[in-house]
Protein backbone atom coordinates (compact mmCIF):
# COMPACT_ATOMS: atom_id res chain seq x y z
CA UNK A 1 0.00 0.00 0.00
CA UNK A 2 1.09 3.61 -0.63
CA UNK A 3 0.22 6.61 0.14
CA UNK A 4 0.94 10.24 -1.23
CA UNK A 5 -0.22 13.69 -1.88
CA UNK A 6 -3.37 13.68 -4.60
CA UNK A 7 -2.59 15.19 -8.10
CA UNK A 8 -5.35 16.58 -10.25
CA UNK A 9 -5.36 13.56 -12.50
CA UNK A 10 -6.45 11.54 -9.13
CA UNK A 11 -10.07 13.26 -9.22
CA UNK A 12 -12.30 10.76 -11.66
CA UNK A 13 -11.34 8.33 -9.05
CA UNK A 14 -11.64 10.21 -5.72
CA UNK A 15 -15.00 11.04 -7.15
CA UNK A 16 -16.20 7.77 -7.68
CA UNK A 17 -14.72 6.54 -4.20
CA UNK A 18 -16.77 9.45 -2.23
CA UNK A 19 -20.04 8.02 -4.05
CA UNK A 20 -19.25 4.54 -3.33
CA UNK A 21 -18.72 5.54 0.55
CA UNK A 22 -21.70 7.82 1.68
CA UNK A 23 -24.52 8.07 0.65
CA UNK A 24 -25.45 10.99 -1.73
CA UNK A 25 -26.55 13.73 0.86
CA UNK A 26 -23.71 13.53 2.62
CA UNK A 27 -21.20 12.88 -0.21
CA UNK A 28 -19.25 15.65 -1.46
CA UNK A 29 -19.69 17.00 -5.32
CA UNK A 30 -17.57 16.79 -8.41
CA UNK A 31 -16.96 20.49 -7.99
CA UNK A 32 -16.27 20.83 -4.09
CA UNK A 33 -13.42 17.72 -4.40
CA UNK A 34 -12.42 19.51 -7.36
CA UNK A 35 -12.05 23.01 -5.12
CA UNK A 36 -10.25 21.02 -2.27
CA UNK A 37 -7.72 19.56 -4.58
CA UNK A 38 -7.17 22.78 -5.89
CA UNK A 39 -7.06 24.84 -2.91
CA UNK A 40 -5.54 22.41 -0.47
CA UNK A 41 -3.86 20.31 -2.49
CA UNK A 42 -1.03 19.43 0.55
CA UNK A 43 -3.90 17.93 2.69
CA UNK A 44 -5.48 15.36 0.20
CA UNK A 45 -4.42 11.93 0.55
CA UNK A 46 -4.78 8.96 -1.56
CA UNK A 47 -4.29 5.19 -0.92
CA UNK A 48 -3.38 2.64 -3.13
CA UNK A 49 -2.80 -0.90 -4.21
CA UNK A 50 -0.33 -0.80 -6.93
CA UNK A 51 -2.13 1.03 -9.50
CA UNK A 52 -5.24 1.04 -7.51
CA UNK A 53 -6.80 3.99 -5.80
CA UNK A 54 -8.37 2.19 -2.61
CA UNK A 55 -9.08 5.25 -0.50
CA UNK A 56 -8.85 8.93 0.81
CA UNK A 57 -8.44 11.35 2.92
CA UNK A 58 -9.22 15.34 2.34
CA UNK A 59 -9.51 18.68 5.30
CA UNK A 60 -8.18 21.93 5.28
CA UNK A 61 -6.05 23.97 7.88
CA UNK A 62 -8.04 26.62 9.95
CA UNK A 63 -7.36 28.49 13.12
CA UNK A 64 -10.88 27.99 13.44
CA UNK A 65 -11.06 25.33 16.21
CA UNK A 66 -14.38 23.57 15.53
CA UNK A 67 -15.66 22.12 12.10
CA UNK A 68 -18.26 23.87 10.27
CA UNK A 69 -20.44 22.89 7.67
CA UNK A 70 -19.72 26.18 5.18
CA UNK A 71 -15.68 24.47 5.04
CA UNK A 72 -16.78 21.58 3.47
CA UNK A 73 -18.17 23.77 0.81
CA UNK A 74 -15.78 27.04 0.45
CA UNK A 75 -11.91 25.91 -0.10
CA UNK A 76 -11.19 29.53 0.09
CA UNK A 77 -11.51 29.18 4.27
CA UNK A 78 -8.30 27.19 4.29
CA UNK A 79 -5.37 29.05 6.09
CA UNK A 80 -2.38 27.25 5.41
CA UNK A 81 -0.55 28.38 8.50
CA UNK A 82 -3.70 27.05 10.57
CA UNK A 83 -3.66 25.73 13.92
CA UNK A 84 -5.85 22.91 13.33
CA UNK A 85 -6.08 19.91 10.75
CA UNK A 86 -9.62 19.43 9.88
CA UNK A 87 -10.87 16.21 8.46
CA UNK A 88 -13.70 16.08 5.98
CA UNK A 89 -13.68 12.22 5.18
CA UNK A 90 -11.58 9.12 5.36
CA UNK A 91 -12.87 7.06 2.68
CA UNK A 92 -12.01 3.50 2.04
CA UNK A 93 -13.53 1.09 -0.87
CA UNK A 94 -15.68 -0.97 0.76
CA UNK A 95 -13.89 -4.37 -0.06
CA UNK A 96 -10.87 -2.87 1.53
CA UNK A 97 -12.57 -2.44 4.74
CA UNK A 98 -11.37 -3.87 7.90
CA UNK A 99 -7.53 -4.42 6.86
CA UNK A 100 -6.32 -1.39 7.83
CA UNK A 101 -6.29 0.71 5.21
CA UNK A 102 -8.62 3.62 7.06
CA UNK A 103 -6.19 3.46 9.96
CA UNK A 104 -2.86 3.73 7.99
CA UNK A 105 -4.36 6.78 6.33
CA UNK A 106 -5.73 8.11 9.64
CA UNK A 107 -1.76 7.26 11.01
CA UNK A 108 -0.26 9.47 8.07
CA UNK A 109 -2.49 12.12 8.88
CA UNK A 110 -1.19 12.47 12.27
CA UNK A 111 1.73 12.25 11.47
CA UNK A 112 1.59 15.02 8.59
CA UNK A 113 -0.18 17.41 11.39
CA UNK A 114 2.06 16.58 13.89
CA UNK A 115 5.35 17.65 11.34
CA UNK A 116 3.42 20.42 10.20
CA UNK A 117 3.11 22.05 13.94
CA UNK A 118 -0.35 21.56 13.96
CA UNK A 119 -2.06 22.09 17.34
CA UNK A 120 -3.78 18.67 16.51
CA UNK A 121 -6.65 17.29 14.46
CA UNK A 122 -10.87 17.47 14.06
CA UNK A 123 -13.40 15.52 12.57
CA UNK A 124 -16.75 14.54 13.06
CA UNK A 125 -18.90 11.40 13.17
CA UNK A 126 -21.83 9.25 12.89
CA UNK A 127 -22.16 8.38 16.80
CA UNK A 128 -21.37 4.57 15.65
CA UNK A 129 -17.48 5.56 14.78
CA UNK A 130 -16.89 7.39 17.85
CA UNK A 131 -15.18 4.39 19.52
CA UNK A 132 -13.03 4.16 16.85
CA UNK A 133 -11.49 7.32 16.07
CA UNK A 134 -11.19 7.57 20.14
CA UNK A 135 -8.10 4.26 19.24
CA UNK A 136 -6.33 7.16 17.91
CA UNK A 137 -6.55 9.28 20.64
CA UNK A 138 -9.34 11.29 19.54
CA UNK A 139 -11.64 12.48 22.30
CA UNK A 140 -15.40 12.95 21.89
CA UNK A 141 -16.67 16.94 22.17
CA UNK A 142 -20.22 15.49 22.21
CA UNK A 143 -23.11 16.73 18.99
CA UNK A 144 -21.34 19.07 16.42
CA UNK A 145 -22.89 21.82 15.13
CA UNK A 146 -22.79 20.24 11.72
CA UNK A 147 -25.99 19.19 9.87
CA UNK A 148 -23.96 18.11 6.71
CA UNK A 149 -26.46 15.70 4.89
CA UNK A 150 -29.10 15.74 7.76
CA UNK A 151 -26.95 13.88 10.09
CA UNK A 152 -26.20 13.82 13.55
CA UNK A 153 -22.55 14.48 14.16
CA UNK A 154 -20.36 13.91 16.76
CA UNK A 155 -17.13 16.23 17.05
CA UNK A 156 -13.83 14.46 17.67
CA UNK A 157 -10.44 16.12 18.34
CA UNK A 158 -7.13 15.06 18.45
CA UNK A 159 -4.72 17.29 20.28
CA UNK A 160 -1.06 17.43 20.77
Amino acid sequence: MQIRTAVPADLQGIVNIEAECFPAAEAATEASLSGRLAFYPNHFWVQLDGDRMIGFVNGMVTDEPDLRDEMYEDASLHNENGAWQMIFGIDTIPEYRCRGCAAALLNHVICEAKAQGRKGLVLTCKDKLVHYYAKFGFVSEGISGSTHGNVVWYQMRLSF
